[in-house]
């Protein structure tokens, strides 16, 4: 809900629920989510942009980087939901400028963050709460009871996050807090009692080139080493496909995205393809809010593949 925080939860890929996090609304170290939040493509997207293994919520996250996870979208009140891969959609400038960008020495760090979200005017709950906690109650259960975030049903996991990602409240709060103590902090969305859980050095997500991957694909070590994932749909598959690459379809995504972690190793290098690198844009950035180390995004999908780097694969 930090993202770019709206009241309504975003169930898609593109999570957008709150903006605090620019997209937080959410892929480890605390508790899974249930199988039920992955059960719609729609909570796929919600879950957009963000990672370790945990999953994110959105609510914190900026607007501008929701689109798909669940950790950003199910914050669009605060951030969106994690369950969904973020959308390949941009943000616009004017939209971004109203946040953090992030500055050293927290660049290249990421926090894993939960947190309890409560309207301004209910400081006498705030109180009472922050009482509770003393006295060694736990900021998940307060918040599965309390908190007003769509993360609430995740215990206010909003995932893994980074500088650059929350409202600069939200993110001064969180990058100065010791881990595991409960702090406070006031945004325009509320007053938010927040707990860093664990900390880490920020994942890589970026493009590879057709031609790159065309000649990757010829090293059998690379193919022994290298986890590769194809996110479309099974008739697309059988119209074209590239060897090597495990079919998991964005829209069975319920079926596999709760088992992500143990279906492949976070630790690997992972390549995302679809038809276009849109859809596996969406995947690429969920798998990174899941805790995954390196993820590459094949642009262009294997319609450029077909056309740049091996005429032999059929388009269409």
């Amino acid at each position: 809900m930090l993202r770019g925080c709206s009241s309504s939860l975003a169930s898609s890929p593109g999570i957008s629920i709150c903006a605090l996090k620019l997209t937080i609304c959410p892929p480890p170290p605390p508790p899974t989510l249930s199988s039920s939040s992955y059960s719609s493509i729609s909570s796929l997207r919600r879950i957009t942009s963000s990672g370790s293994s945990r999953t994110a919520v959105p609510p914190l996250f900026s607007q501008t980087l929701i689109s798909s996870y669940s950790l950003k979208r199910r914050f669009l009140p605060l951030m969106d939901h994690h369950p969904s891969p973020p959308r390949a959609s941009s943000s616009s400038s004017s939209s971004a400028s109203s946040y953090s960008t992030g500055s050293s020495p927290d660049v290249g760090r990421e926090l894993l963050v939960q947190h309890l979200l409560l309207k301004e005017e209910d400081k006498d709950l705030l109180f009472e709460l922050q009482k509770r906690l003393v006295r060694g109650e736990d900021l998940s259960d307060l918040a599965v009871e309390y908190s007003v975030c769509p993360s609430k049903q995740d215990g206010g996991m909003l995932g893994w996050v980074r500088k650059g990602q929350m409202v600069p409240e939200f993110e001064e709060a969180a990058f100065n807090a010791p881990l595991n103590k409960v702090v406070k902090c006031k945004t325009q969305f509320g007053w938010h009692l927040l707990q860093v859980l664990s900390e880490r050095e920020e994942s890589v997500l970026a493009d590879i080139q057709p031609e790159e991957l065309h000649s990757k694909l010829q090293d059998p070590d690379f193919r022994e080493e290298a986890q590769l994932i194809d996110v479309r749909e099974p008739h697309e598959v059988e119209t074209a496909s590239l060897s090597g690459f495990q079919v998991l379809s964005l829209q069975q995504f319920g079926s596999w995205g709760p088992e992500i972690t143990t279906k492949l190793d976070p630790h690997k290098d992972t390549y995302v393809l679809c038809h276009h690198g849109m859809r596996s844009l969406q995947v690429a950035k969920w798998l990174q809010t899941q805790g995954f180390r390196k993820i590459y995004n094949i642009a262009g999908g294997i319609h450029a593949y077909a056309v740049k780097a091996d005429p032999s694969i059929p388009t269409y």
